[in-house]
């Protein structure tokens, strides 16, 4: 995955804002269809990374989850913008 939170450095420079106040906006602005395929895709993600954290971490993710988050918080807080970011530009790529 690329880190396009560079982008972002700055909230209020080009874009106008962080990267997840503009997902929002493009998501709640585009075409519906685009953005249910997109969310259905996040969720099968989202799903398969829980099962195989689960077969290597047991069914106590949330703890492990908050325990690494923790730990890594300037990292993910990186991945999350550059998910949105990702995200944000599937949804746009496909728009009429």
């Amino acid at each position: 995955m690329a880190n396009y939170a560079a982008l972002f450095e700055d909230e209020d420079d080009i874009f106008g804002g962080s990267p997840k106040s503009k997902f929002m906006d493009v998501v709640f602005n585009a075409n519906n269809d685009i953005v249910r395929a997109e969310l259905e895709k996040m969720i099968e993600k989202m799903a398969t990374m829980e099962a195989m954290l689960e077969d290597q971490h047991g069914e106590n993710l949330d703890r492990v989850i908050e325990q690494y988050r923790f730990e890594h918080a300037d990292e993910c807080e990186s991945v999350a913008k550059s998910i949105y970011i990702e995200v944000m530009g599937e949804i746009l790529s496909q728009s009429e």
